[in-house]
Protein backbone atom coordinates (compact mmCIF):
# COMPACT_ATOMS: atom_id res chain seq x y z
CA UNK A 1 0.00 0.00 0.00
CA UNK A 2 1.38 3.41 -0.92
CA UNK A 3 1.91 6.22 1.57
CA UNK A 4 -0.86 8.39 0.10
CA UNK A 5 -3.49 5.69 0.60
CA UNK A 6 -2.19 5.12 4.11
CA UNK A 7 -2.62 8.85 4.87
CA UNK A 8 -6.12 8.86 3.37
CA UNK A 9 -7.16 5.84 5.44
CA UNK A 10 -5.75 7.36 8.64
CA UNK A 11 -7.60 10.62 8.03
CA UNK A 12 -10.87 8.78 7.37
CA UNK A 13 -10.43 6.50 10.39
CA UNK A 14 -9.83 9.54 12.60
CA UNK A 15 -13.00 11.16 11.26
CA UNK A 16 -10.96 13.88 9.57
CA UNK A 17 -12.94 14.10 6.35
CA UNK A 18 -15.59 16.22 4.71
CA UNK A 19 -18.13 15.38 2.06
CA UNK A 20 -18.96 18.01 -0.54
CA UNK A 21 -22.51 18.69 -1.62
CA UNK A 22 -21.70 17.17 -5.03
CA UNK A 23 -20.55 13.92 -3.37
CA UNK A 24 -23.65 13.89 -1.13
CA UNK A 25 -25.92 14.24 -4.16
CA UNK A 26 -24.10 11.45 -6.01
CA UNK A 27 -24.33 9.18 -2.96
CA UNK A 28 -28.05 9.90 -2.61
CA UNK A 29 -28.66 9.22 -6.33
CA UNK A 30 -26.88 5.84 -6.03
CA UNK A 31 -28.54 4.90 -2.72
CA UNK A 32 -25.22 4.97 -0.86
CA UNK A 33 -24.53 6.34 2.57
CA UNK A 34 -21.42 7.70 4.24
CA UNK A 35 -20.59 4.31 5.76
CA UNK A 36 -20.52 2.68 2.33
CA UNK A 37 -17.98 5.19 1.02
CA UNK A 38 -15.82 4.97 4.14
CA UNK A 39 -15.90 1.16 4.05
CA UNK A 40 -14.82 1.24 0.41
CA UNK A 41 -11.87 3.51 1.26
CA UNK A 42 -10.80 1.31 4.16
CA UNK A 43 -11.00 -1.82 1.96
CA UNK A 44 -8.93 -0.24 -0.84
CA UNK A 45 -5.51 -1.69 -1.56
CA UNK A 46 -4.34 1.07 -3.90
CA UNK A 47 -5.24 4.43 -5.35
CA UNK A 48 -6.51 4.02 -8.89
CA UNK A 49 -5.17 7.30 -10.21
CA UNK A 50 -3.95 10.75 -9.20
CA UNK A 51 -5.09 13.78 -11.17
CA UNK A 52 -3.72 17.30 -11.14
CA UNK A 53 -6.68 19.62 -11.32
CA UNK A 54 -6.82 23.38 -11.13
CA UNK A 55 -9.26 24.83 -8.65
CA UNK A 56 -11.31 27.83 -9.79
CA UNK A 57 -10.84 29.27 -6.28
CA UNK A 58 -7.05 28.98 -6.54
CA UNK A 59 -6.18 29.54 -10.22
CA UNK A 60 -2.43 29.31 -9.62
CA UNK A 61 -2.62 26.25 -7.40
CA UNK A 62 -3.03 22.78 -8.83
CA UNK A 63 -4.65 20.30 -6.47
CA UNK A 64 -3.97 16.58 -6.38
CA UNK A 65 -7.16 14.54 -6.61
CA UNK A 66 -6.95 10.86 -5.70
CA UNK A 67 -9.27 8.37 -7.38
CA UNK A 68 -10.11 5.24 -5.40
CA UNK A 69 -12.22 2.42 -6.82
CA UNK A 70 -12.88 -0.26 -4.27
CA UNK A 71 -15.55 -2.63 -2.97
CA UNK A 72 -17.41 -2.46 0.30
CA UNK A 73 -17.57 -5.62 2.40
CA UNK A 74 -20.90 -6.36 0.66
CA UNK A 75 -19.25 -6.16 -2.76
CA UNK A 76 -20.59 -2.76 -3.86
CA UNK A 77 -17.99 -1.19 -6.12
CA UNK A 78 -17.60 2.51 -5.28
CA UNK A 79 -15.72 5.26 -7.09
CA UNK A 80 -14.53 8.10 -4.89
CA UNK A 81 -12.43 11.13 -5.64
CA UNK A 82 -10.93 13.35 -2.99
CA UNK A 83 -7.99 15.38 -1.86
CA UNK A 84 -5.76 15.56 1.17
CA UNK A 85 -5.57 19.05 2.63
CA UNK A 86 -3.74 20.51 5.59
CA UNK A 87 -5.69 22.84 7.86
CA UNK A 88 -5.11 24.32 11.29
CA UNK A 89 -1.43 23.48 11.64
CA UNK A 90 -1.04 19.67 11.54
CA UNK A 91 -4.47 18.17 10.98
CA UNK A 92 -4.95 16.42 7.66
CA UNK A 93 -8.43 16.16 6.18
CA UNK A 94 -9.60 14.03 3.30
CA UNK A 95 -12.29 15.83 1.33
CA UNK A 96 -14.61 13.68 -0.76
CA UNK A 97 -15.26 15.58 -3.96
CA UNK A 98 -17.13 12.70 -5.61
CA UNK A 99 -18.56 9.41 -4.36
CA UNK A 100 -20.78 7.08 -6.39
CA UNK A 101 -21.21 3.54 -7.61
CA UNK A 102 -18.49 2.60 -10.07
CA UNK A 103 -19.59 1.63 -13.55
Amino acid sequence: MDETLRRIKRAVLAGNYRITLKAELEMYADNLDERDVIESILCATRTHKMLRSSSPRHPRHRECLHIIISNTLDGILIYSKGKLVREEALEVYYVFVSAKRAE
